[in-house]
């Protein structure tokens, strides 16, 4: 089953990095269509969180995959918010929102917290 694990584990990291930096590719790999819009910044924000749970499911590392995401999503959306002007009511409190998550779950591996799988 660990071998299994690992396997999704690369296979959703994969995946991430290329939503990440090739969104357009894998909606017309998946899709037949380029994405456009803001299916670009969402298909991004996918990838972090496909980046995040490829690390949360390598054996050993769960909290180090949801720093990475709450990290990776909060300086993405602020980016969004500040670069881009894309800003919805709701999107300066999950900036918040990230920011105090990526703060404690630096302080619960800092503290030695780390769930060992």
């Amino acid at each position: 089953m660990k071998g299994a694990l690992t396997f999704a584990a690369i296979g959703e990291v994969a995946t991430g990095l290329t939503l990440l930096v090739v969104p357009s590719l894998v909606g017309r790999w998946l899709f037949g269509e380029d994405l456009t819009g803001v299916a670009l910044p969402i298909a991004r924000v996918a990838g972090i969180a496909l980046i995040g749970l490829g690390v949360a499911c390598w054996p050993g590392t769960p909290l180090v995959g949801m720093l990475i995401y709450s990290a990776a999503v909060t300086l993405y959306l602020a980016y969004l918010g500040l670069a881009d002007g894309l800003t919805g009511l709701l999107l300066w409190p999950a900036v918040v929102l990230h920011a105090s998550l990526t703060a404690l779950l630096t302080l619960a591996i800092t503290k030695g917290e780390e769930i060992k799988t």
